[in-house]
């Protein structure tokens, strides 16, 4: 378990790093460059993705709470849900403009849908920390950048391109994890 709770706090200091410590991360700048700089929180991120699934594999199991009978079908939907948000912000479409914070709201779809669908503690561990990391993500954001403008709306058929790789990509990930972890399926 200390592995993954290492990965999820790796995954926090990679990503807070500019926001809590700011001169930290411009003395980086200064004695690396940009891309330096940007190479070694790359590395850092990465690191913790490693490290999470390693850990989040060599867990044991220590059950928390049975869930529900149906959460495997709304954690299904809550993926659909999640993806369409991770990739909204990059999106030509209309919907970019409805929210602040696209990538990091499909986070905590992401980890809330994992969290109903799992009752073990490295669950909670791995989703938990993972959306608490989201929210005070938006919450830091909001504090250092204050009102949000709005960006320029896209097409219609942007839209319907991003709908169309939503549903390419939950493909694969269903996919892949029929082949390497738990089925997302009833059954599978």
């Amino acid at each position: 378990m200390t592995i993954l709770v290492l990965g999820v706090a790796l995954w926090w200091a990679a990503h807070l790093l500019k926001s809590v410590t700011p001169r930290l991360r411009d003395g980086m700048t200064e004695r690396m460059g940009e891309a330096g700089a940007r190479g070694v929180i790359a590395g850092l991120v990465l690191l913790s993705v490693v490290l999470m699934v390693v850990g989040f594999v060599w867990a044991p199991f220590q059950h928390l709470y049975t869930p529900p009978s149906w959460a495997v079908h709304v954690n299904n939907v809550a993926m659909l849900v999640a993806i369409y948000l991770l990739g909204l912000g990059h999106s030509s479409g209309r919907a970019r403009r409805w929210l602040r914070h696209p990538m990091l709201l499909g986070v905590i779809v992401w980890a809330g849908a994992h969290l109903l669908a799992n009752g073990d503690l490295a669950a909670l561990i791995l989703f938990g920390g993972l959306a608490a990391w989201a929210i005070v993500s938006m919450l830091l954001i909001n504090m250092r950048e204050g009102a949000w403008r709005r960006p320029d709306a896209g097409s219609a058929r942007g839209d319907v391109k991003h709908i169309v790789l939503t549903v390419v990509i939950f493909a694969v990930f269903a996919g892949v994890h029929m082949l390497v972890g738990p089925s997302p399926f009833p059954g599978g």
